[in-house]
């Protein structure tokens, strides 16, 4: 994988070797994403460089070098991603008299932007990327980001002057910019965990989203335009479901995740998988294996915390199917470790603790190989996650309920503090409890009094803070996906529509952003092939009753996998890939969260109203509550500002 970035001063304001030497400043920042070789290409007379740092994947030697010059000098790439299906495009492109210096797929799109055209190109690759374009003849600079998120770009228009790059340090490299908090992004980001696209954590700074090309011409702002919506793709799915049995589409699943995962083999370089053990990882490594003449190489982590170990389920998936597995053991000093590198590492405040266990596995597959392909996508498009389905039946039941019965049940439910239900739910078997019971309890009452409608309900379900607006100062929140009327519409059903809305944000902003960082840290390449968007057209297309059936979710993709892996391998509640932040923050990372969270320091900094956070620091240290998960957005903003904003 690589690392892009660049800037293009329009206005002509710098000195050529200035603008040089600040492109290739930025492009420096991103050494971790591409530690193989790294360049920078001029157009003095523009006002534009384009940099680039390459991880080489596919071509090895020179020919794969970038910036890449398309053979007839039009066209300029600087890409991060891969493009799965370039041996079937290159002929096309070679008939008409294109010329080819290597093997590497990025020739395909520097070649066939000059053939097709920029969009038409995009449109007929499978694969995941970021690209800068840039057409020397008409001077227009694109800007392309893939169809589900995998990759990313930030970009901004600073009066004139266009930057970009893979990550926000590309840009902070620019010392011309002062950051500034973005306090919307902020408000948005405490309910998350994430920064919602296209905001960022600075002012002025964007996200491109998903399935984006920005197009920039020397006048005027950018443009930005899909080539390719998911609401197209769920609008055409649900108005043609697929007639077919359950076998007939079992056989059609398991025949477009083989391709998908097979395109994804291809490398010149070692390769190998994640494996948790789960039903996505493992049905993407037992596909690898069906496909390979050798055992592949599959990597676990494993924690000796009870409640957060799933190494011994992959391992025995890992010995059905005859892989070459590794696994290790972290202990929670090597856990801990890694926190004073997650602001560095993911540039914006980001609260997804799994990003510790996902960075420590990447760790430990770059030791051996430099891609790895991964289960993500999965509960997105075939429904898996939990929350669906115990969201739907109480959304069922709240539905019934008249407005009056709903403010009596509210009341009931608040007569009791969060740590009295968590105390009485003590009595429910632990594999059935709810995490956080409590504070799911006070989430249903604030359901049950507010507004009757399904995607305010998911909204209440996913929140972190339940109204961030009141913690963060001067603190407004966006509106999204789950106030959009037009959402409802679009996508009538309660899990299908939570389906639609994750992945347009949870999975690029939360998932992608997760595994990107964490494997590009330590030079990773990470393949999605359930991201594939032909998998994703089909999951669309599937009834409703083909993804969940009598309370479980990820019907038809369980079928696929029990025709590799016997189901008692892989039938278990699903767990998650977690730490025990609630337990470590009582514990050996009390002292760091105790200085992030001093009340005085909350009060002086200006960002948050401290009461709120401090009085749920105080139940949590106490053991009256687990209040981790609306602490660590906190803790991680606190570290985040004292790294970038301090």
């Amino acid at each position: 994988m690589c690392g892009i970035a660049g800037i293009w001063d329009r206005r002509r304001r710098m000195a050529p070797n200035a603008l040089a030497a600040l492109a290739g400043e930025m492009t420096e920042t991103l050494h971790h994403r591409g530690p193989d070789a790294g360049d920078l290409w001029r157009d003095d007379e523009a006002g534009l460089a384009l940099g680039h740092r390459r991880l080489s994947i596919v071509d090895l030697s020179p020919a794969g070098a970038q910036p890449m010059v398309s053979s007839c000098g039009r066209f300029v790439l600087s890409y991060n991603g891969e493009v799965y299906n370039a041996d079937e495009l290159r002929p096309e492109l070679e008939a008409a008299g294109r010329r080819f210096r290597g093997h590497c797929d990025s020739e395909i799109i520097v070649e066939g932007a000059a053939v097709w055209g920029v969009r038409a190109t995009i449109e007929r690759i499978i694969g995941m990327f970021a690209l800068a374009l840039w057409d020397r003849r008409e001077r227009v600079l694109y800007l392309v980001r893939d169809r589900l998120g995998i990759k990313p770009v930030y970009w901004a228009d600073f009066g004139g002057r266009i930057l970009f790059g893979s990550e926000l340090k590309a840009l902070r490299a620019d010392p011309s910019w002062t950051p500034a908090l973005d306090r919307e992004a902020l408000t948005s980001y405490l309910r998350l965990g994430y920064v919602l696209a296209p905001l960022t954590i600075y002012r002025g700074v964007q996200k491109l989203q998903p399935g984006m090309i920005l197009t920039a011409r020397e006048n005027g702002p950018p443009e930005i335009a899909p080539f390719w919506s998911l609401a197209e793709i769920a609008r055409a799915g649900q108005a043609e479901r697929l007639e077919a049995s359950v076998d007939e589409a079992e056989e059609q699943l398991d025949a477009l995740l083989r391709d998908a995962i097979g395109r994804r083999m291809v490398a010149d370089v070692p390769l190998g998988a994640f494996l948790s053990g789960g039903i996505d990882s493992s049905t993407v490594v037992a596909l690898m294996q069906a496909q390979s003449t050798r055992p592949v190489r599959s990597f676990t982590i494993g924690f000796r915390e009870r409640g957060f170990d799933e190494a011994q389920h992959a391992a025995a998936v890992a010995r059905h199917l005859g892989t070459d597995h590794t696994e290790l053991y972290v202990s929670p000093e090597h856990a801990l470790e890694v926190i004073p590198s997650l602001p560095t590492m993911y540039d914006e405040p980001f609260a997804d603790s799994s990003q510790i266990p996902t960075f420590l596995v990447s760790e430990l597959t770059r030791r051996h190989v430099t891609v790895a392909l991964s289960g993500d996508g999965g509960d997105e498009l075939f429904a898996g996650y939990t929350r669906y389905l115990r969201g739907e039946t109480v959304w069922r039941t709240i539905e019934m309920m008249p407005q009056r019965a709903r403010e009596l049940a509210a009341a009931g439910v608040r007569a009791f503090s969060p740590a009295t239900w968590s105390a009485l739910a003590s009595v429910i078997p632990e594999a059935r409890r709810p995490a956080q019971f409590g504070d799911k309890m006070h989430k249903l009452a604030n359901v049950l009094d507010g507004e009757a409608e399904a995607s305010a309900f998911y909204r209440q379900v996913i929140s972190l803070w339940l109204d961030p607006a009141t913690i963060v100062k001067g603190g407004v929140e966006p509106r999204g996906l789950m106030e959009d009327a037009g959402v409802r519409e679009l996508v009538p059903d309660f899990v299908e529509r939570m389906q639609y809305i994750d992945t347009l944000t949870y999975l690029p902003d939360d998932i992608l952003t997760k595994v990107d960082r964490a494997s590009m840290a330590v030079a990773l390449e990470a393949r999605v092939p359930m991201l594939d968007h032909r998998v994703v057209a089909f999951s669309w297309s599937l009834p409703p009753e083909m993804k969940t059936n009598g309370g479980v979710g990820k019907r038809l993709l369980r079928r696929v996998l029990y025709r590799y892996v016997p189901k008692e391998l892989v039938e278990r509640p699903k767990m998650g890939f977690s730490v025990p932040i609630g337990a470590w923050l009582r514990g050996p990372l009390r002292e760091w969260a105790d200085r992030l969270l001093d009340e005085r320091r909350l009060a002086a900094e200006g960002v948050f109203h401290p009461a709120p956070i401090v009085e749920r620091w105080r139940a949590h240290r106490q053991g009256t509550h687990d209040w981790q998960a609306s602490l660590w957005p906190i803790l991680m903003f606190q570290a985040w500002k004292e790294r970038w904003l301090a």
